[in-house]
């Protein structure tokens, strides 16, 4: 099989879809691999290193696109590359479909095998390829709200930490999943008051029983919410559904009733984003803006600030996946392996992603009735 490995173009986006450890592990399988001109740069990979592991470096993303049969991306395909997706291509990568109706059209027009990081799926639920960068954002939402609480930045000037004789930040994670659990140890870590809500009584127990009771724990709901938030000083918000639309648990109403300067950071926003007041990603680029006097921060590509620990932490776990679809064809790795199609989200023409169509309003198709 020919896998490509395009240069990853979306705003201040550095990783990379593979290192040369995946690239020699592909050659030694009787893969060809080609690399885009200067693909890993930004990950500290030199073309001269992919080279050595056996890949071909080619100068051109279109040359990429229609010689391979697998692209293996980070981040989905922006609207410069929509007419680069040849019909019946398939491409494993972030897809995040459920808020991105004009990339799904394009997909189902074009008949795009369409493989999606975020809904890799484990018979126990377990999410193998978010889970990597779940960790990631998770952590860095804390630094990233900590240098927005600045009073250079428009923040409160408050210190995440505090000092001796004056306490540290209030902290709010919603959603105590991997993104929530990584944002606590950090912020806990530096020394905040952290409040984690979630609905699910298995990670309350499981924050509660890992942070030894430095991490407070409350039942989310909405009454819960509205009380803590107007003490909040940094929200981070984290809620999730596998696939589709993150539901809006904060509403405008409560981020009107938080202190003007504080700081929300919505984790959820590349899959629509879970705070009312949010309504579209923000980018690296410009990243902030301020409504009733609080600062949101949007980034949907949160990761992609710190490839050199993203790409290494992402690429390790979806390597034996492209590694099977060579050796056995995508269809059937699909029909072998539940967690790859779990993973499918668009197949010939066809939804297989039911958050995807529920979220858009379309028809959904059993990916096992079309394979």
């Amino acid at each position: 099989m020919i896998i490509g490995v395009p240069k990853e173009i979306k705003n201040n986006e550095f990783r990379v879809g593979l290192t040369p450890a995946g690239v020699l592990a592909l050659k030694k399988a009787n893969h060809e691999v080609l690399i885009e001109k200067d693909a890993g740069v930004g990950s500290g990979i030199s073309d001269e290193s992919y080279i050595n592991a056996g890949a071909r470096i080619i100068e051109s993303s279109a040359e990429i696109y229609q010689k391979a049969d697998l692209i293996v991306k980070v981040k989905e395909p922006v609207e410069e590359e929509y007419d680069l997706l040849k019909p019946g291509l398939a491409i494993f990568t972030y897809l995040h479909l459920a808020p991105n109706v004009k990339l799904t059209k394009i997909l189902l027009e074009k008949e795009i095998t369409g493989i999606a990081y975020e809904t890799v799926q484990l018979q126990n639920g377990y999410l193998p390829l978010l889970a990597p960068m779940s960790e990631v954002a998770g952590r860095m939402s804390v630094q990233i709200g900590a240098n927005l609480l600045q009073k250079n930045n428009g923040g409160l000037g408050t210190l995440l930490g505090g000092v001796p004789g004056v306490p540290g930040a209030n902290v709010v994670i919603v959603g105590g999943g991997i993104v929530g659990a990584n944002a606590a140890r950090m912020a806990a870590g530096l020394g905040a008051h952290v409040i984690v809500l979630d609905v699910r009584k298995d990670r309350l127990n499981y924050i509660d029983e890992t942070f030894a009771g430095r991490v407070s724990t409350m039942y989310s709901n909405e009454y819960n919410l509205s009380k803590v938030l107007k003490r909040a000083d940094l929200v981070i918000s984290t809620v999730l559904i596998p696939g589709g639309r993150a539901p809006k648990v904060i509403t405008e109403e409560m981020v009107k009733s938080m202190k003007p300067g504080s700081v929300i950071v919505d984790v959820a926003i590349d899959q629509g984003g879970s705070v009312e007041t949010i309504q579209h990603a923000t980018t690296h680029e410009n990243p902030v803006f301020v409504k009733h006097g609080v600062i949101h921060y949007a980034v949907a590509n949160i990761p992609g600030a710190v490839p050199k620990t993203s790409t290494y932490a992402l690429t390790g776990m979806t390597l034996p996946y492209i590694l099977k679809m060579a050796d056995l064809g995508i269809r059937e790795a699909m029909m072998k392996d539940y967690a790859l199609l779990m993973g499918l989200n668009t197949y010939k023409g066809h939804i297989t992603c039911h958050g995807v169509a529920e979220a858009q309003g379309l028809d959904y198709t059993l990916p096992q009735e079309i394979l």
